[in-house]
């Protein structure tokens, strides 16, 4: 039995909550694929966790510090070792210009924070609203988080951020033109890839009234590969069509000057907004709730898994009671285990369920 030969399973995740009733009687518990086990690299610094050290330290090493926020079992976590971190430059500017410190969000050790506070990493990772596996912060020489990379990014653009926090650009160029202006298009369509659940001619984002839907905004660009596998390989599956129809979606050309009514009401062009928010990928989608206030957000290469869980994570109300996004989801795939069915977190649309991590 897979995920999709149960077609009450939407009936099972639309009256989903983390406070669920008893899980319904199965013959098995399905089975879970895409784990996998990572090994950190050895130059990793092996720090106490005494924050304000570890910078003081970097700094008198003229290095600044990054924080990898991981979990066990993260295919994404193996992927930026093993696809990312294996490459030379990579790890070469890694190694000379930066600290970089494993935080597990599960983990118990002890966390002394900037602020003086002690922590665990679990209790850390919560009050830095840590979402993805991998996170990636850069902290600058006083502490101040300089950038922020929720979930993994595509070696080109790690290497991006770590030129850009490395070569201390912070105060000439905002990232996401310093991204722009580095990355050489590839091989892809030279339009945004349209879909039917797509509103037309959108320029006013208000929620009003007590029938208003959630929205969902797609922030695009053109001559996008990372876009193409968006749309091609995850929002082609059915299940995550579906939970999209939920929302009113709407697709913008993050570098666009057209003006449009952002759901705060403020009315000011699509590139001051993208601006506003601080994305800096395309794609990138910001999930916004029926009063319009901002759920959660992604900029990152996800797969099917991850990205109907989050449209789920909004629909179903779980937000409001669970701020944790891997809470939910380890609550949800339990769920869907328990009612027989395999879950596979690393699969796009065009694989099959028992496909494993490669």
């Amino acid at each position: 039995m897979t995920i999709r030969s149960l077609p009450a399973l939407l009936g099972l995740l639309a009256a989903f909550s983390l406070h669920a009733a008893e899980p319904a009687a199965a013959a098995r518990m399905g089975t879970y694929y895409g784990a996998r086990t990572t090994e950190y690299p050895a130059w990793f610094k092996n720090s106490f966790l005494h924050l304000k050290e570890d910078i003081d330290e970097a700094r008198t090493n003229g290095k600044r510090v990054i924080l990898m926020f991981t979990q066990d079992g993260c295919p994404y976590c193996s992927a930026l070792v093993e696809r990312n971190l294996s490459q030379r430059e990579i790890e070469a500017t890694m190694k000379e210009k930066f600290d970089v410190i494993a935080v597990n969000i599960w983990g118990d050790r002890e966390v002394v924070g900037l602020d003086g506070k002690r922590y665990t990493e679990k209790t850390y990772s919560a009050a830095q609203k840590i979402q993805f596996t991998p996170s990636l912060l850069f902290f600058d020489e006083a502490g101040k988080t300089l950038l922020r990379l929720n979930g993994y990014v595509p070696p080109a653009r790690l290497q991006a951020a770590l030129d850009w926090v490395g070569g201390r650009h912070e105060n000439k160029t905002a990232f996401r033109d310093f991204v722009a202006a580095r990355e050489v298009p590839k091989q892809a369509s030279g339009e945004m890839i349209q879909q039917d659940f797509f509103l037309k001619n959108a320029v006013d984002l208000r929620r009003r009234g007590k029938s208003a839907r959630p929205l969902a905004v797609f922030f695009e660009q053109k001559d996008c590969p990372d876009c193409e596998v968006l749309h091609r390989r995850v929002l082609a599956d059915p299940e995550t069509r579906a939970a999209i129809a939920k929302f009113d979606n709407v697709q913008l050309d993050m570098w666009s000057r057209e003006p449009i009514t952002t759901p705060q009401g403020k009315r000011m062009a699509v590139r001051d907004w993208v601006r506003q928010l601080g994305v800096n990928y395309a794609p990138g989608i910001v999930l916004f709730d029926s009063a319009g206030q901002e759920v959660i957000r992604w900029e990152s290469s996800f797969r099917v898994f991850h990205t109907l869980g989050m449209f789920d994570y909004l629909t179903s109300g779980a937000y409001r009671k669970e701020p944790s996004f891997q809470r939910f989801l380890a609550a949800k795939t339990e769920h869907i285990r328990e009612a027989g069915l395999d879950v596979n977190i690393w699969r796009y649309a065009d694989e099959p369920v028992a496909a494993t991590a490669p």
